[in-house]
């Protein structure tokens, strides 16, 4: 509805609005100026039957004078068109009704035209329900009336008024110029709302093809960056596993002090690139909504005493003290859940607790807050006494690639993806991050997490880990095809897998890996994904198509340095058993080597 206006108003401009529709505009203009002829018509019909001594026509055409200009001014006061329409309606439906029964007491060519003015104002300006209704309305009160006529039954004994030729020829002149008026001014609307809905439609197309190629581009910008991460990682990763796989195979042969200490740093340094590296996919593997939550089991006090057993040593290389505290009502439950996700989490509070902590504490809790028996609320909490953060700088922590200020990212250095991965973990689990902090005092940054608990807790033997004299007496006789194109990479396998007294057949490219498994007999192979000639999925799969079963189903290993988010479920639609990525750590590998072996 257009803004109020003044009382005194008698303008059409101030009632009508460009936020109208074109139909709306068009019935507060049929109404303004509709009123206009209405009155000048039945003023002239009121002098006609006045000066004739016709009393009760007169009285009634006053009336209508009088009603018509009480609604001009309601309309122009507050331009409320629908409950106007009915309140001239409902006085135009008595007064037809009082002619008929009353003034007139018979029916002509006026009263029919009034009855037809009457139908086409209800449909044109209340729709079809309530035309219906008024149209009813008048029409049933006639046909009665021409019944009760017919049968010569109608008698009242107030005398009829008679109307001359003038009359007649004044009041059929007023109705046809309102009934045109009325036509012409809705079929001028119709067109102009029809001209409106076209160009709304043509906008929409327009907008549409728009949109499409909007989403188009974005998709294909998605697909762009997904590919740009797969390939950097893949090119970081690979030189990254030769530089830590060196590293662990130098640290194994008994380094002097000195080298030793070098060879920290060296692993260190890469070990860091990884994390940096390793963010950057992780955030662009939540920010595809691609990310899957396990429900799987597992301790929980374990998994946190594994998570800041590293960290322990990080803090105190820093001189801080750290503290672990674990709720005792915790111990021996089974737990389900995603214990990488919570280790992500956990790991990224600490790591910046550590990191933005020069001197004093760094404490980690985890507490139950609740335990329903099937369920436990636990709550984690990751405290330290460091630099804190300023009040107005704590939501834009958890921005991407944002740090509290750059003084803060020159100092400490970092990504600023740890906490958005954090926050993002948390929100896609619905659960909330509470952040307490002071500047100079520190920061606390708590969660609680509802787990459920195995409710049988079976006797599970602790098996040992593997040694390495144990890796060797059993994978000493092991044939083993390793298809890999990078030269630095075969070198490091070789170094490798030499501590464990295995000379493996290297394939340069997915194609040679075939024709070896054609020609050789292997237990187990290491499959490179992308390699020249053939990739890795490719001689996959051409490897499970041989007709000898035991070939078919030899154990393959995927070896991939990609950042792909679906890489999981691409190894393992080309019928690949497992997967490492680089660079891996020797005993996982070994571990896996050692559980396809036993099973084939």
């Amino acid at each position: 509805m257009p803004k109020k206006v003044s009382f005194f108003n008698f303008s059409i401009y101030p009632i009508i609005s460009r936020e109208q529709s074109y139909l709306d505009q068009a019935r507060i203009r049929l109404l303004y100026y509709g009123f206009f002829l209405v009155f000048v018509a039945s003023g002239a019909l009121f002098l006609s039957v006045y000066f004739q001594g016709q009393r009760l026509l007169a009285y009634t055409a006053g009336c209508l004078m009088f009603s018509v200009a009480i609604l001009f001014k309601a309309l122009t006061y507050r331009p409320n068109w629908s409950a106007i329409s009915h309140i001239l309606l409902v006085i135009g439906t008595l007064v037809n009704i009082s002619i008929v029964y009353v003034s007139l007491q018979s029916i002509n060519i006026v009263t029919v035209q009034v009855i037809i003015i009457v139908i086409v104002f209800s449909y044109y300006m209340l729709g079809q329900n309530w035309g219906l209704i008024y149209s009813l309305l008048n029409t049933v009160p006639v046909l009665l009336f021409l019944l009760i006529e017919y049968n010569n039954s109608y008698v009242l004994r107030i005398k009829p008024d008679k109307i001359d030729q003038a009359t007649i020829i004044i009041s059929l002149f007023a109705n046809f110029i309102v009934l045109i008026f009325i036509q012409s001014h809705f079929y001028n609307s119709f067109l102009k709302n029809t001209r409106q809905l076209k160009e709304s439609r043509d906008e929409q197309v327009k907008l549409n093809l728009e949109l499409e190629k909007a989403i188009e581009k974005a998709e294909k910008s998605t697909r762009a960056k997904s590919e740009f991460l797969s390939t950097m990682s893949h090119e970081i990763r690979t030189p990254l596993n030769a530089v830590i796989g060196m590293s662990n195979l130098l640290m194994m042969g008994s380094p002097r002090p000195e080298q030793k200490e070098n060879l920290e740093i060296l692993k260190f340094s890469a070990n860091n690139l990884l994390a940096i590296v390793n963010d950057v996919l992780d955030f662009n593997k939540i920010e595809s909504g691609k990310l899957v939550f396990e429900n799987i089991s597992f301790d929980l006090l374990e998994l946190m005493t594994n998570i800041c057993g590293g960290q322990i040593l990080k803090a105190r290389e820093k001189g801080l003290q750290f503290g672990l505290e674990l709720d005792h009502q915790l111990k021996n439950k089974v737990f389900f859940g995603d214990p990488t996700r919570i280790t992500q989490v956990i790991f990224n509070l600490v790591s910046n607790a550590i990191k933005f902590t020069s001197e004093g504490n760094v404490w980690v809790k985890v507490t139950c807050m609740e335990d329903r028996h099937n369920k436990v609320m636990v709550k984690f909490s990751v405290k330290d006494t460091g630099i804190g953060i300023h009040q107005t700088n704590l939501s834009s922590i958890f921005e991407p690639f944002t740090q509290e200020s750059l003084a803060t990212t020159r100092q400490y250095g970092g990504t600023g993806l740890g906490l958005a991965i954090v926050k993002r973990l948390l929100d896609m689990q619905e659960l909330h991050l509470d952040v307490a902090s002071k500047i100079g005092e520190g920061s606390e940054f708590s969660f609680q997490m509802e787990l459920p608990v195995s409710t049988v807790l079976p006797l599970v033997p602790k098996i040992d880990k593997p040694t390495e004299e144990t890796h060797e007496g059993s994978l000493v006789t092991l044939r083993m095809l390793i298809a890999e194109d990078n030269m630095v990479n075969v070198m490091l396998m070789k170094k490798l897998l030499s501590r464990w007294e295995i000379i493996p057949v290297i394939a340069e490219n997915g194609e040679r890996a075939v024709e070896f498994m054609q020609y050789g007999n292997f237990d187990i192979i290491l499959m490179d994904l992308q390699m020249p000639v053939m990739n890795g999925f490719d001689a996959a799969r051409e490897i499970r198509k041989m007709a000898d079963p035991k070939k078919a189903t030899v154990p393959i290993i995927a070896l991939t340095a990609s950042a792909m988010v679906d890489i999981k479920d691409q190894v393992y639609d080309a019928g690949m058993n497992d997967y490492v990525s680089k660079p891996f750590k020797p005993d996982e590998l070994i571990e896996k080597i050692q559980s396809l072996v036993a099973l084939t």
